[in-house]
């Protein structure tokens, strides 16, 4: 019986050798090609960016045929589907985790600036509430569709977000006269979107209590940090792997990444970055988001693995010395994450998925820290990312992501190719047990509106 391996990443090349390296790992070997064409073949594994798969092969030959990508997934990466499904999802089901570890959130249809105002009275009035009654509140503006913090801006009063869309619309018009306005050094021009090409954002509560560390206590380097290095807090998120298989089981990767932003971190607010009078918003984001690609001059500076957190000084909003990060909490942090991925997918899977189907996600969480609260520490899910650019973890940790493919080629790919169950290969594997540094996080048939 012949099998051949589609394998085609053409604008990802760290992916591309990843997957070569991790099916040259497997027992049972394949033929690779980079297309289809008109190679014949009993069996076909589409391990391949979503563009190159052949999905109607995927559909209809379900049982010779393997995808590495599912068809739901738009309810899962672009951020108003996925905020809409857990809405849905919170008002069947409203003891979920998700409850909690789901910023609130509020989806806008725009296209220009002057329909804000009729947005007020009907889709945006209980955020017009928070606005008015709650000046304490802050929130985060997100295009749903764009990535690498494209359109992301702070605004916590009804006129600063009017006078966002207005130069988002000054910015569309500079750029088609060609001139660039925006002022570079502020850091609003490298998060700059084109209105005109979207419609669709997303308004999340911003986390103004994120749990607080300095990268700079782990150097990364041979050289142990300076005796008189001032410590201070920085903001990070967790950007987590995770694989969905079949349908369906769902695991975590728990070598998990965390990702700093490259100045310490201060609450937004009058003053602190904008200088524009009432209505304005905060222009430097470089302490409020943690995107890499915003930071790639900074190398792996940025870049921690989660375990090597714990020990490090905790970090109140005045540089208030709270401790240690201790490895329970760590545990606790991971115990949560496993929960909210196994409630989200739920919250997304209103078709059942296919059975003949795998994906790879990257998840970013940030992590609440309320040092007095039940818990002290809250996870909240951020969104989920369709075949992540992890070329910007960087060099030093390029094993973690080698480790990440040959566990997925193992437990997904493995036995399509050698016809056996994962059970066949691992026994038992319960929810919450880990293997080849995967830990399950859901192992059940998922049902239409289930």
């Amino acid at each position: 019986m012949s099998t051949i391996t589609l394998v085609s990443w053409p604008s990802a090349p760290l992916t591309h050798r990843l997957v070569l390296d991790s099916l040259e790992k497997l027992d049972a070997k394949t033929n690779i090609v980079n297309a289809l064409g008109k190679n014949q073949f009993d069996r076909l594994i589409q391990w391949s960016t979503y563009d190159e798969i052949d999905h109607e092969l995927t559909n209809t030959r379900r049982k010779s045929v393997l995808a590495s990508s599912y068809t739901f997934r738009k309810a899962l990466i672009r951020k108003h589907y996925l905020a809409h499904s857990i809405h849905v999802y919170l008002t069947k089901f409203p003891a979920s985790i998700l409850q909690k570890a789901s910023p609130r959130t509020y989806n806008l249809d725009l296209m220009f600036a002057d329909e804000l105002d009729e947005k007020w009275a009907d889709d945006l009035y209980e955020l017009g509430e928070f606005l008015d009654n709650e000046p304490h509140m802050w929130w985060i503006l997100k295009p749903g569709m764009a990535d690498r913090g494209m359109g992301i801006r702070l605004f916590n009063t009804k006129e600063a977000l009017q006078e966002i869309f207005e130069e988002f619309e000054l910015s569309d018009s500079d750029n088609e006269e060609g001139s660039h306005s925006e002022d570079e050094a502020s850091g609003v021009s490298r998060t700059a979107v084109v209105t005109s090409q979207l419609r669709h954002f997303v308004i999340q509560e911003y986390i103004l209590s994120p749990l607080l560390l300095d990268p700079h206590e782990i150097p990364i380097h041979t050289r142990p940090h300076p005796s008189n290095l001032r410590l201070q807090g920085y903001k990070f998120h967790l950007r987590a792997y995770c694989v969905a298989s079949g349908a369906l089981q769902l695991y975590l990767y728990d070598r998990i990444l965390a990702l700093f932003c490259s100045v310490p971190y201060a609450r937004p607010g009058p003053g602190t970055d904008a200088s524009d009078g009432e209505g304005s918003y905060p222009k430097d984001l470089e302490g409020h988001l943690t995107n890499t690609s915003l930071q790639a001059v900074r190398g792996e500076e940025g870049v921690r693995l989660f375990d090597e957190l714990v020990g490090c000084q905790i970090f109140g909003e005045n540089a208030d010395d709270l401790g240690l990060f201790a490895e329970h909490d760590r545990r606790d942090i991971i115990r949560q994450m496993t929960e909210v991925l196994a409630e989200t997918f739920r919250a997304a899977l209103r078709i059942p998925p296919l059975e003949n189907a795998f994906e790879l996600y990257g998840i970013d969480f940030l992590v609440e820290h309320l040092p007095y609260g039940v818990p002290v520490y809250q996870v909240k899910i951020l969104e989920v990312n369709a075949e992540p650019a992890i070329e910007l973890t960087g060099p030093r940790l390029t094993w973690v992501l080698e480790d990440l493919f040959a566990s997925v080629a193992k437990v997904c790919v493995s036995p399509f190719i050698g016809e056996k169950q994962v059970s066949d290969i691992y026994g038992t594997w319960g929810v919450g047990e880990t293997k080849e540094h995967l830990i399950k996080c859901l192992d059940e048939v998922l049902r239409a509106g289930s």
